[in-house]
């Protein structure tokens, strides 16, 4: 393995060096002159970002130089000899522009041209202005972006269903989300940190409809400006909100087998002050899983045990999100803006099982077995209030900002479970228990942003952040005493939490552009960690603080005809939660038992990742993507198998006890691949392959080490009936992934859908079907640990129809040229 290790990184190095040589010798005037400026839309007065700039004689259409532009629209031509120009400038959804007549002499040697206007190519409607389509996926220098309102089969959805179309990214059934192979991924919305994802990430993802989601941020290698937490990077869910004058808005309604969700967004803006308002809400209509576990294990060295359990489970979940905001462009320089949001979720869960416990002798003697009926009863629910203010100030100086932030969201959680059994040869309740567990989460962010232009070609960043958060939580458990047929106090499986934790960040970051063909973005950021908890009835744990460095750099070239070669470097870190260093024993399942790990240290993720991208003719795109990632004090859940386990005055016999640990080292190497090929005017593909090979090394006593090839396959496929009528159809498929003590499972699905455009345009209905020819997912899980195997065989019921109904109103003005707002301009930091 440390011979592959070595290979892939002077593959990366070997395809860097061959990129740099190929563009060194790309054709160019000679000369020493510079031609500089910039590209922005005509209607909005924002930067276009990534058009190409072609570069020919003012008499000729051959091209002598190009670039494309930068994520400010920015452009700078150089070693141009002297003679009258032209600049040529191309960019998708846009009409091409042209700068005649530039002159570059003896006496001007450089010439700012300024700003080349853009105009969007668009139809003029009744009271409506609809510009031309994005592109569904845009590639851009540090993050790949995916514009929902281009995905048909996603109309009746939830998140989690657009997130299994995003490059790198991989869904399972369950709704549990990797990218590049990590699930610890650190998830932002409106570019802003919120509580609702650090409790149950799986359900608040499906419980955001689609409709309510305009565009979804996906960064691998984020710089230094952003919080180094997340050791798989960075995904960034933006909402639907208008920037456009007047009052407009738009309703979605969807209706299915299995998902309800609806959405309503109203903006109004007038001048430099804008107001909007938002509800969205989702719920899972009850859906049955058919549960099959088969455990063995060696109890001592004579005598085995082997568990076989089954039953079903019914599961249902609903959640709601509401918003509203305010923006003011106080001056051309100075813009205040405001959110307020309140969200809730809950969820149900309810299971009857049938559980056949036998233990045998060596030589196969049955000497015991006992057949049981369990029913298990969990439900919970959290609500979050989250308000964030922010102001902004542009300086004289082109690209000179400053911007403060603060946020505070909080959330409240209650979780509830009740759990029986009962002998079934004597129809005797002989244990059972309750648990009642809330808890709450407050959290404060402030943040300070500054840029500063040095030179032309040297640009400078730096700012710092603090976030405070304070966890309380109390779990009361009451056990069955079947004898008197009532439930008593434990006051040793009961628990209270108290928890804080306060992160202090800085970070200096440098752009500039070296022997002027390649650019260079790199920073350090600096985080001092300090962690406080209390365990009730363990006492206060001893957790040291921290500090951490955290560099990163990004080398890019631009080539002509719009292809991008970058290479990056980032280190990212986990901090164990609340829940992975919670002593806190979850006993709802007796067989099956969680607890934490006060003693966890945090995980470090270091990676390279080489990246190309090649835009083709007509909206299509190529990226080829290679990474190699170390993660050391790599946390994962691990069971152990124990014949009989303690807990307080309770023992449970033939136990699994899952505890997250610090497995040792985990190496990635992997690649994806990206195509979209528009074929013809009216049918367009795209296909994402990943592959990665995975080596785990646990480092722990009863484990070793486990390897294997992990990959993702997914394909779409667009069919234009007429310009009002589209059809699609999107499949994919997750192979066999691995973790440290066996697999998990495949899964594929497959979706159809079918969208007509009404009342020109404002209007639509769409009909999606999602696995129509198969009811149920069969989802296997293999895990062996130290004496013991446990296979789990989980039916998942996918199927579902549904339909969607949308209409957009109002009359869409754009704001006035040269505004400094962007609805996207709020990034962590």
């Amino acid at each position: 393995m440390i011979i592959t290790n070595k290979y892939a990184i002077v593959f990366l190095l070997w395809a860097l060096l061959a990129a740099i040589t190929g563009s060194a010798q790309k054709a160019s005037a000679n000369g020493k002159g510079k031609i500089t400026g910039r590209i922005i839309d005509s209607a909005t007065g924002q930067p276009v970002q990534f058009a190409s700039i072609s570069l020919a004689l003012q008499t000729e259409d051959k091209e002598i130089n190009g670039m494309m532009t930068d994520d400010k629209g920015a452009f700078v031509l150089t070693n141009i000899a002297e003679g009258t120009y032209k600049v040529n400038v191309f960019s998708i959804g846009y009409k091409s522009g042209v700068k005649n007549n530039i002159v570059i002499s003896k006496t001007s040697p450089s010439v700012n041209i300024g700003d080349i206007k853009l105009s969007s190519i668009s139809s003029k409607l009744k009271d409506v202005t609809v510009a031309a389509d994005k592109n569904t996926i845009e590639y851009k220098v540090d993050k790949t972006v995916y514009n929902v309102d281009k995905d048909v089969t996603s109309q009746t959805g939830v998140a989690t269903d657009i997130l299994k179309k995003i490059p790198e990214v991989v869904v399972d059934v369950n709704g549990n989300v990797e990218l590049q192979g990590n699930a610890d991924i650190r998830f932002l919305i409106n570019g802003k940190p919120s509580t609702i994802f650090g409790n149950n990430l799986a359900d608040v993802l499906q419980s955001i409809p689609a409709s309510q989601i305009q565009s979804i941020e996906v960064i691998t290698s984020p710089g230094a400006k952003y919080d180094a937490e997340g050791a798989a990077g960075i995904i960034n869910i933006i909402l639907k909100k208008s920037e456009a004058e007047g009052i407009n808005g738009s309703l979605s309604l969807s209706g299915g087998t299995r998902l309800e969700n609806g959405s309503f967004n109203l903006s109004a803006r007038k001048g430099n002050f804008g107001a909007h308002a938002f509800l969205s809400g989702n719920g899972q209509l009850i859906s049955t899983t058919l549960n099959f576990i088969n455990r063995s294990g060696q109890d001592t060295g004579s005598t085995y045990s082997h568990l076989l359990q089954n039953g079903p489970s019914n599961y249902n979940r609903a959640g709601y999100q509401s918003g509203m905001g305010l923006d003011w462009d106080i001056t051309p320089k100075d813009i205040i803006s405001g959110d307020l949001g309140y969200s809730y979720f809950s969820n149900n869960n309810i299971g009857t099982f049938t559980s056949e416990n036998s233990i045998t002798g060596a030589s196969g003697n049955v000497l015991s077995d006992a057949t049981n009926a369990i029913n298990l009863v969990q439900n919970g629910h959290e609500a979050e209030i989250n308000w964030d203010i922010s102001y902004k100030h542009t300086f004289n100086k082109k690209d000179q900002v400053l911007d403060i932030q603060v946020s505070s969201p909080s959330w409240n959680n209650f979780i509830h479970y009740i759990h029986t059994e009962k002998n079934l040869s004597n129809d005797s309740t002989y244990s059972g228990s309750y648990g009642d567990n809330p808890g709450s989460f407050k959290e404060k962010n402030i943040s300070v942003n500054y840029a500063q232009p040095i030179t032309e070609n040297i640009s400078l960043e730096a700012g710092a952040k603090a976030v405070l958060e304070h966890i309380t939580s109390t779990s009361d458990v009451y056990l069955l005493d079947p004898a008197a047929d009532n439930y008593n106090y434990s006051t040793t499986q009961s628990s209270s939490l108290n928890y804080k934790s306060d992160v202090y960040a800085a970070y200096l970051s440098v752009g500039l552009k070296l022997f002027k063909w390649l650019d260079l973005k790199t920073g350090v950021r600096y985080e001092y960690t300090q962690l406080n908890a209390s365990f009730s009835p363990s006492g206060n744990v001893d957790i040291k603080p921290y500090g951490m460095f955290v560099p990163s750099a990004t080398f890019s070239h631009t080539f002509k005809n719009e292809q991008t070669l970058k290479l990056t470097y980032s280190r990212r870190i986990h901090r164990p939660d609340y829940f992975d260093l919670s002593p806190f024993v979850n006993a709802g399942d007796p067989q099956y038992i969680f607890t934490g790990n006060p003693a966890l240290l945090p995980e470090i993720s270091d990676k390279i990742e080489l990246g190309y991208n090649k835009a083709i003719k007509k909206g299509g795109n190529l990226y080829l993507t290679l990474f190699y990632r170390v993660n050391t004090h790599d946390v994962q859940p691990y069971s152990t198998y124990y014949p009989t386990y303690k807990i307080g005055d309770s023992t449970y016999n033939n136990v699994s006890v899952t505890i997250p640990e610090n497995i040792g080292r985990e190496t990635n190497i992997g690649t994806n691949i990206f195509a979209s090929i528009p074929i013809k005017k009216k049918i367009a593909l795209r296909s994402n392959i990943s592959l990665y090979y995975r080596d785990i090394n646990t480092g722990l006593s009863t484990g070793g080490n486990i390897s294997g090839f992990n990959y993702n396959l997914n394909l779409n496929g667009t069919y234009k009936f007429s310009k009002t009528l589209t059809a699609e159809v999107f499949a994919n498929y997750n192979s066999t992934r691995i973790n440290a003590q066996g697999t998990y499972p495949a899964f594929f699905s497959y979706t159809f859908a079918i969208r007509k455009e009404l009342f020109n345009e404002k209007g639509s209905i769409a009909i999606t079907a999602t696995n129509p020819f198969n009811y149920y997912v069969n989802q296997t899980t293999n895990l062996t640990g130290n004496n013991f195997t446990v296979v789990t065989t989980n039916q998942f019921p996918y199927q579902s129809f549904g339909f969607n109904f949308t209409y957009k109103f109002g009359k869409l003005d754009f704001k006035n040229e040269g505004s400094n707002s962007n609805p996207n301009d709020s990034e962590e930091n």
